[in-house]
């Protein structure tokens, strides 16, 4: 192993974003067709106002917009789908900034809305119509980006947006990537290494730049060796084995391979560590301490990422609940523990089922009554509140002639402040 500093800089996958189109690696047929939407809102004259473009993770999908904005001056305004979960969170953070011109010398705008594949609409009420609103009255480009374009749930997105397909990258093109980033970090790697990343990364180029950036810190030869701390990529994995993996890895890179899985919620996986941190390291006070401080930081960073939408930060925040997690300076021995669901996790899903079930009552009440449920709430349930306290039977008259039976009564009057707290 070289001797020489190893390199905590911006992750390579930012450093080497193409500053182009005509940059971004294969998918020509992409490029051509998003070329000519771009170039149709350059004539003002889009037949779609917004531009779907899906394909497998690492396709190229979020660097072409980046591309664009870099090429043509426009300002990038970038949310993703945790973002974009309501009406509101979407007017706050982007309806304002399309009324708007732009600033410190940019020539115009493009949206960009990650992984909208990811919002449900169950749980995420609000957000999808927010995003077709958003695309109505837009006078700016709006990209969106899905892994899986053909959830039904997206089918009025679909319909309102131009879609255009990113597939896979292939091998050669990922290792002519690879060789391009050695050369520029003056990293001597035989081709079997690089042959056998891309390999690994099956496709996706952002996993394979990650990978090499990872077997490459500190260290200016690269060898077949080095090739370990990888081990083979899951296509999927529990959260059970991954808080696992994370708890008792024997070195910072075992901790650090499980944010190279596809599938990895980061926000999940924070909170399974949160719960159970206390289990796996009891017989050190010391372990369980530098866990949290570790846990603490990556909270910070992933708050911060998302306030100011530094999107670089999450490089650090998964450096920190994994590596970090795991590096204490009083490791207890290996134990075998079986991990607990989050219990706050749990605890806000019951009060979220609570609360829908509430908002059900009240919705048929209200309508009885020609109402909004806002007026429901301030205006007429404070006082059957009291006619149920004083008489409980004309109480349930005339709850019941509201379309509240008797086995909702709870729901109505003994949970709304716990529903909305």
């Amino acid at each position: 192993m070289s001797t020489s500093e190893p390199r905590l800089e911006v992750p390579w996958v930012e450093k080497y974003r193409p500053s182009k189109i005509a940059e971004v690696v294969n998918n020509e047929d992409a490029k051509k067709k998003y070329v000519a939407w771009i170039n149709a809102w350059l004539r003002g004259k889009p037949q779609k106002k917004a531009a779907l473009l899906y394909g497998p993770p690492g396709s190229g999908k979020t660097s072409i917009v980046h591309a664009t904005a870099r090429e043509f001056n426009w300002e990038l305004i970038e949310l993703n789908a945790s973002d974009v979960r309501s009406r509101e969170a979407l007017r706050q953070r982007v309806s304002g900034a399309l009324d708007t011109g732009s600033v410190f010398g940019y020539q115009g705008k493009i949206i960009l809305l990650d992984e909208v594949d990811g919002i449900s609409t169950r749980e995420d009420a609000g957000g999808l119509q927010a995003i077709l609103e958003l695309i109505e009255k837009t006078r700016w480009p709006i990209v969106l980006t899905a892994n899986d374009p053909w959830d039904p749930k997206l089918r009025t997105l679909r319909d309102a947006c131009e879609l255009i397909e990113f597939k896979k990258i292939g091998k050669r093109d990922v290792v002519k990537v690879l060789e391009s980033i050695c050369q520029k970090e003056k990293i001597e790697c035989p081709k079997e290494v690089l042959s056998a990343i891309a390999d690994n990364s099956k496709g996706d180029l952002r996993a394979a730049i990650n990978d090499l950036q990872s077997i490459a810190l500190g260290k200016k030869t690269l060898s077949v060796a080095d090739l370990q701390v990888l081990g083979d990529r899951a296509e999927q994995e529990n959260m059970f084995e991954i808080v696992r993996t994370v708890l008792t890895a024997k070195s910072p890179e075992q901790a650090l391979s499980v944010t190279r899985l596809p599938s990895l919620d980061y926000e999940m996986l924070l909170q399974w560590l949160s719960e159970n941190i206390p289990y796996q390291y009891e017989q050190s006070l010391q372990a369980i301490a530098d866990a949290y401080n570790a846990l603490s930081w990556a909270d910070i960073m992933l708050s911060r990422m998302k306030r100011e939408q530094q999107w670089s930060l999450l490089s650090y925040a998964l450096e920190l609940m994994t590596a970090g997690v795991s590096s204490s300076r009083e490791r207890p021995p290996f134990k075998f523990v079986k991990y607990s669901f989050p219990e706050k996790i749990r605890i806000l899903a019951r009060q979220k089922e609570k609360f829908e079930e509430y908002r059900k009552v009240v919705r048929e009440a209200s309508s009885r009554l020609h109402v909004s449920t806002s007026k429901f709430r301030t205006e007429v349930q404070p006082y059957l509140q009291v006619i149920l306290e004083e008489d409980e039977e004309e109480g349930k008259m005339i709850l019941r002639s509201l379309g509240i039976p008797e086995n909702k009564i709870n729901v109505v009057f003994k949970t709304e402040e716990k529903a909305h707290s």
